[in-house]
């Protein structure tokens, strides 16, 4: 493959990896060592230029770093989500060790992000299943939602500064608006089983017995046993729209718009647990996805397509489809599960970096990739 950078990592094993925010040539890379089991963590903040990738910054850390988020608000921050529970906000003009420390979840850290629209405030997720919003100027939370179950992936909206979402091992999607009042649920206003079927079965076949719908995997997609949900990310052009996926392979789309009518398209094809999403900031139905079988792939998710290319009945309503996503293209170079992935914001659009427990960070051009 063409115009391919790397960097090793040795002795840690990346969880994460994303782009800045204010330059194209700067990344940062939140990894482990002993793949985040036991020991401590290290992040990575990378240059690249004429000779490649460059470690511009290192920072370690006591126990393992599972996520980060580049600040909004300053070029040089960042903040690391870590196994001890604690998040850590670390300044590259400010020596070697953080200049924020937050130590409030009783479980791993392993979900961070920054507000993209106020930029005033950031959010973490944790095993102990609450998700917590900051301010990077004080020590102490400024809210605690609870979700009560394992929360692996937590995410502003995009569109609204006000609106958070969040995934859990209980296979639910959760959304969370501050503009309600807090005695009602805690601001919890939608919450989606991300793998029941659509409601209000109608029509002749639809019920308990109805045979379910197959892929041309030949494997259930909707409706089957729940599973944990590890990573989500919001639509950056189409308000409502979150990708999910998890240890069942199998991404889905949902409009929130309609909470109760099922995904609105099913992209199969990674062949173990799908572990990173990220929305392309170029295309509204192009997105990338890292697996524990060792690939990246991009996909369409047949939005913008008409009509979609393949469709599959819904579970219990004859009359609901559910389109079939397109894969637009495999990178398998990763030796080991892949763990992160993130596109670049600038540039033709094409551009991504992934990282993965070979203890290797990827920069390459995904256009290589897309079939014509």
């Amino acid at each position: 493959m063409a115009s391919m950078l790397e960097f090793r990592t040795p002795g840690f094993n990346p969880y994460a990896v994303k782009y800045s925010p204010y330059y194209d040539s700067r990344l940062a890379v939140a990894a482990s060592s002993n793949y985040g089991i036991v020991g401590n963590g290290r992040l990575f903040v990378l240059g690249l230029g004429p000779q490649g990738i460059q470690l511009e910054k290192g920072f370690d850390t006591n126990d393992a770093l599972y996520d980060l988020a580049w600040s909004e608000i300053n070029e040089n921050q960042l903040v690391v989500a870590c196994g001890d529970g604690s998040l850590k906000l670390f300044d590259l003009a400010a020596g070697d060790f953080p200049v924020m420390n937050f130590a409030e979840h009783k479980r791993e850290a392993f979900s961070v992000c920054w507000n993209p629209i106020a930029k005033d405030s950031f959010i973490s997720s944790s095993w102990d299943g609450t998700i917590k919003i900051w301010s990077p100027s004080r020590p102490t939370s400024l809210k605690t939602l609870p979700v009560g179950n394992c929360t692996y992936s937590t995410a502003f909206s995009p569109m609204n500064p006000s609106i958070i979402s969040a995934v859990s091992s209980d296979s639910h999607i959760r959304v969370f608006d501050l503009r309600t009042p807090v005695s009602a649920k805690y601001h919890l206003t939608t919450v989606i089983p991300a793998h029941a079927p659509p409601q209000a079965p109608t029509g002749p076949g639809a019920g308990p017995g109805a045979p379910l719908p197959m892929l041309s995997t030949g494997e259930t997609f909707a409706g089957s046993v729940p599973s944990e949900i590890l990573t989500h990310d919001w639509n950056k052009y189409r308000d409502g729209v979150i990708a999910t996926a998890g240890v069942d392979r199998f991404i889905r789309t949902f409009d929130l718009r309609n909470p109760t009518g099922g995904p609105t398209a099913v992209l199969p094809g990674h062949e173990y647990a799908v572990r990173r999403l990220a929305w392309s900031p170029h295309a509204s139905d192009v997105l990338a996805s890292a697996s524990y079988d060792m690939t990246v792939r991009v996909w369409s998710d047949g939005s913008s397509s008409s009509p979609p290319a393949a469709a599959a009945p819904g579970l219990g309503q004859s009359n609901h489809v559910i389109p079939v996503g397109n894969q637009l293209g495999v990178m398998n170079r990763h030796s080991e599960f892949a763990t992160g992935v993130d596109w670049c914001l600038f540039g033709a659009g094409g551009w991504l970096a992934s990282a993965g427990w070979d203890q290797r960070v990827l920069v390459w051009d995904a256009h290589t990739l897309l079939r014509p």
